[in-house]
């Protein structure tokens, strides 16, 4: 909790505590000092979760731009007739003339 501060350096501080601020005062300096840690933590978590939230809300206006984009593309794409690119012509496979039939008998030579 204390980080490096071991029992024997708290034990230290508090009895140098005690003795400048006295046996009266040193609850009330335990109160405040807790109040003070409180509100500080508090403040800090708000922090944080302000920070999260803005972080959310500009995923979230990032995520409507990229969909309204994809969107208008889409609409655009839509809206457009289709290229006026011409379709290569099927050309004709020529016919053989040199077709040999099979007569099933070996030809002679």
């Amino acid at each position: 909790m204390f980080g490096s501060i071991g029992m024997p350096e708290l034990v230290i501080i508090l009895v140098i505590a005690l003795i400048i601020f006295g046996p009266r005062k040193l609850p009330e300096l335990g109160r405040s000092l807790g109040r003070s840690i409180g509100e500080l933590k508090k403040a800090s978590n708000e922090l944080r979760s302000t920070l999260e939230e803005e972080i959310r809300i500009e995923e979230t206006r990032e995520q409507k731009k990229a969909t309204k984009a994809e969107q208008d593309s889409a609409i655009a794409a839509a809206s457009t007739p289709p290229s006026a690119t011409p379709v290569p012509p099927v050309t004709p496979v020529p016919a053989d003339d040199t077709v040999t039939r099979t007569t099933g008998t070996d030809p002679v030579a």
